[in-house]
């Protein structure tokens, strides 16, 4: 018997046991597999079709990774999207009208001059276990046990790793399709011609290298309602990252190799968030890179992050959707379930205190804590509210962040912003209106501040363009506007110790806040 299957063998048979062998009242299964078949209506007969399959087959692993996918399965969909104006009618809107992104979003903003602003908004949702065949489900699993037996890249990979890593059919909220006997037939004679066979970061390069042959990125997709499946990558050739890892994961996954999904929800010194694809190495650890675009080894990531986390089949019993709260409204993709905090693997991270100087509602238990990322504060973490103060665990140092709560759906500052410094020590950055400075700002974002010749500052604003200088208390107040000419503009009667941020106005909202040290602007 192969070495990993021993520390399980004990564990299985009893499992099998208790799954209902010999039972003469009918097959009895664990409870979550059970919740899954109850919750599986008229599909029910497919996913016990699947269970009675591998029970017949005899095949303990097999029988026990496939209660594992019906298990997890209830959480997993594929989501449509609608395109509607704030009064909730639908707009016709399609990428494939555009031949570019600037023709794209110029349509766009038309449409919301038109209409006000529009959103995509959640049209239906498609659940696996529901519409998920036995004989797509049995394929899955029978192809994802034969790579992880055959591939002699994945001998050293545990069962554990190979549920998490290999067996799942689906990368995101794609529309389920049978990826693996097209991508295992692709890269059959992969080892061929390998340095070292066993080596799986190379296996990886081997089909990146591939992938980047005939698929890339655009933008437009950025508008493309919903994730891509396998059939529309492959005609596309085109998507966004998340496309990119899901078609990168398909590939990897259909091969034996131990690949996912990574990704930080909002950049904590940028706009917008990113997605993007790692490897397990033999140890536990991972090595990240960017399907369609970047190796193993030749990838880094471009802005700096407060959280990464990992899409995951499984259900995390320790995320926000599980736990006992007052608050039954949760917000956006912290509700999700089958995530997890991997951003130690990244990065030296700091556990933060953060004390309330106001009482907390009655009605709440919960706080989180928000990065600034495109003109808003958006929530990276939670945390339980105990004796009027909060731990958040695992975050990125040398970040700008705001305690908030979520009220009314609305995250609500609670606290001043504050640093999270290199040492771990925190900087409340609390405006004192009884001191005032001058502030004299040259840019909007982390541009270098140069300085001519003669020792004058050089201005990275548009000369003729209106900008407003805003502090944070509470929430953002003015403290007035300017016309940029070509030297710096000077603000006077500015709170020290603010947090601030000059806004161009009528523009896109991009533009970065920052501390006033030193008559310099510190980009955060």
């Amino acid at each position: 018997m192969p070495t990993r299957y021993l520390a399980l063998f004990c564990l299985i048979s009893l499992l099998i046991i208790i799954f209902g062998g010999g039972c003469a009242c009918g097959p009895e299964y664990p409870p979550e597999v059970t919740e899954a078949l109850d919750k599986a209506g008229q599909n029910r007969g497919q996913l016990v079709k699947v269970l009675e399959h591998y029970r017949a087959k005899g095949d303990s692993l097999e029988y026990l990774a496939a209660g594992w996918l019906i298990g997890n399965m209830p959480s997993h969909f594929y989501g449509t999207y609608v395109l509607q104006d704030t009064t909730g009618a639908e707009i016709n809107f399609s990428i494939f009208d555009y031949p570019d992104y600037a023709s794209l979003t110029q349509s766009f903003d038309s449409l919301e001059k038109r209409y006000g602003t529009l959103d995509f908004q959640a049209k239906g949702k498609i659940y696996d276990v529901e519409t998920i065949s036995a004989e797509l489900l049995i394929d899955h699993i029978d192809y994802a046990f034969r790579v992880w037996h055959e591939k002699p890249w994945a001998r050293w990979v545990s069962f554990d790793e190979f549920c998490n890593y290999i067996l799942p059919y689906r990368g995101s909220n794609e529309p389920l399709e049978n990826w693996r006997p097209v991508f295992w037939g692709r890269y059959l004679t992969l080892q061929n011609g390998m340095t070292d066979s066993t080596d799986a970061t190379e296996a990886a390069v081997k089909i990146n290298n591939d992938i980047m042959s005939w698929f890339g990125f655009d933008p437009r997709y950025y508008y493309h309602p919903t994730d891509q499946g396998m059939t529309e990558m492959i005609k596309n050739r085109l998507g966004r990252c998340e496309d990119m890892t899901n078609l990168t994961i398909f590939a990897m996954r259909a091969n034996g190799l131990a690949v996912t999904s990574d990704y930080t929800p909002a950049w904590a010194d940028a706009g917008n968030n990113h997605a993007w694809n790692a490897i397990l190495i033999p140890g536990g650890k991972v090595v990240p890179f960017m399907g369609a675009e970047a190796n193993p080894g030749s990838y880094g990531l471009a802005n700096k992050f407060a959280k990464v986390y990992r899409k995951m089949f499984s259900e995390q019993k320790n995320n926000l959707a599980f736990q006992d709260k007052k608050q039954t409204e949760l917000p956006g993709w912290l509700a999700g379930k089958s995530y997890i905090d991997v951003t130690g693997d990244y990065q030296e991270v700091c556990d933060v205190t953060v004390p309330f100087d106001k009482p907390i509602p009655d009605s709440v238990d919960i706080a989180y804590l928000c990065v600034f990322n495109s003109g808003e504060w958006k929530a990276i973490h939670w945390g339980r509210i105990e004796n009027g103060k909060v731990v958040f665990t695992d975050m990125g140092k040398e970040i700008a962040y705001l305690p908030a709560l979520y009220l009314n759906k609305k995250f609500v500052p609670y606290g001043p912003p504050f640093i999270l410094g290199a040492d771990c020590a925190l900087r409340e950055l609390r405006p004192d209106s009884g001191r005032t400075t001058s502030v004299q700002v040259a840019a909007t974002t982390g541009r270098v501040q140069a300085a001519s010749t003669d020792g004058i500052a050089k201005s990275f604003l548009t000369p003729g363009k209106e900008y407003e200088l805003f502090y944070m208390a509470d929430d953002w107040k003015s403290l007035g506007k300017a016309v940029a000419g070509d030297k710096p503009l000077v603000f006077e009667n500015v709170p020290m110790g603010s947090l601030l941020w000059l806004v161009e106005t009528n523009s896109d909202r991009e533009e970065r806040i920052f501390t006033y040290d030193n008559d310099r602007q510190i980009w955060w």
